[in-house]
């Protein structure tokens, strides 16, 4: 069966964007941007709230920047012919390989799972991975920890107030003194 992971950049307090909505802090180095590279290979199907979908919608048309280096357009390579899946009551269409998701994100996991694919079903966003954890489906949790305190934000862990036990899969530290945590949960 597919793995549901749920794979963000957070800081040191918890969030994955700060109080004034930025995430700049973020900014990957050459070592943790082609740690996204190879980690993004390892998928099959993205799902992503409004939010973070009209994020990424700068790489639908980034191959076509000169100014891009070599992981830059590899990243662009790999992440446009990606299937996703876009949450959001706002959007009426999508760009590129995307499609408006049609049921809520427990049956769009259930369907994707029962279709034959390989590669993990990453959850990207904080308020769709919540809706998703507090279902129960997320198998792993990737935190690209950014040594900052931003005081405040969007959190990356969902507060459904209830206990999942985790175990500690690997561990990483770059360079710039972030830290990649992976954790799967406790079955």
């Amino acid at each position: 069966m597919r793995s549901v992971t749920y794979s963000m950049g957070v800081s040191l307090d918890g969030y994955i964007v700060g109080p004034d909505g930025g995430f700049d802090w973020t900014e990957p180095d050459d070592d943790v941007f082609r740690f996204w590279i190879d980690e993004i290979r390892d998928v099959g199907v993205h799902l992503l709230g409004r939010r973070l979908y009209e994020t990424m919608l700068y790489w639908e048309t980034a191959d076509q920047d000169p100014s891009l280096d070599d992981s830059m357009l590899e990243w662009a390579a790999l992440w446009n012919p990606l299937p996703k899946v876009v949450f959001s009551t706002t959007l009426s269409a999508v760009q590129g390989n995307a499609r408006l998701a049609s049921g809520s994100p427990a049956e769009e996991i259930e369907r994707l799972r029962a279709e034959p694919g390989e590669g993990d079903i990453a959850i990207g966003g904080a308020t769709l991975a919540s809706e998703v954890a507090a279902a129960g489906l997320i198998d792993e949790y990737r935190a690209m920890v950014h040594p900052v305190l931003v005081g405040g934000g969007i959190p990356f862990f969902s507060r459904h107030e209830r206990r999942v036990d985790l175990e500690l899969v690997e561990t990483r530290t770059f360079s710039s003194k972030v830290v990649y945590l992976r954790y799967r949960v406790a079955r």
